[in-house]
């Protein structure tokens, strides 16, 4: 779903399977449930476009492999409506990935991350855009936003901007 995506909004009152957002370059998908294998699996920024993608409940393994520009928003719901946070169990987060930004909300270890990708710091701008996009994902599925965005957020970003350019000949 959401494949080569350019523009527009899909909103899934439910659960997603593998390979959510494949090369997509623009627009919005919100899954209030869970997703599979490889979610956002290559989105890239495309000149003014920026592709968003926020899940509601979990992943499986290769989470934004490949990224390589965009926002992921991991939210780990538990499907209740307090919102409690539910461990992220996915391994590989980030494989690949060389750009774009991903916020998971609550904690992960180091261990579950592709060693493209490493946690950083927070500024003012991501405080704002966990705020935008988190509040139209709660408009969309009638949850408690203050709830939501009250859960501690981690954010990640690729070490390097070309992580395989060495394996590539040149002549």
């Amino acid at each position: 779903m959401a494949n080569t995506m350019d523009a527009g909004k899909i909103a899934v009152h439910g659960s997603v399977g593998d390979i959510l957002g494949y090369g997509m370059r623009g627009g919005k998908v919100f899954i209030k449930g869970d997703a599979g294998y490889r979610a956002g699996i290559h989105i890239k920024s495309y000149e003014e476009m920026v592709p968003v993608i926020v899940i509601g409940g979990s992943v499986r393994d290769f989470f934004a492999e490949y990224m390589a520009g965009g926002i992921m928003i991991l939210l780990g719901l538990s499907g209740d409506k307090n919102c409690r946070h539910e461990f992220i169990r996915a391994n590989f987060i980030g494989t690949g990935m060389h750009g774009g930004t991903i916020y998971i909300r609550g904690k992960i270890a180091k261990s579950q991350l592709g060693r493209e990708v490493e946690f950083v710091k927070f500024d003012k701008s991501d405080d704002e855009i966990i705020k935008k996009y988190v509040s139209e994902f709660c408009g969309n599925f009638k949850l408690d936003c203050k709830r939501v965005l009250g859960g501690k957020f981690v954010k990640l970003k690729a070490i390097y901007r070309r992580p395989y350019g060495i394996i590539y000949a040149y002549y």
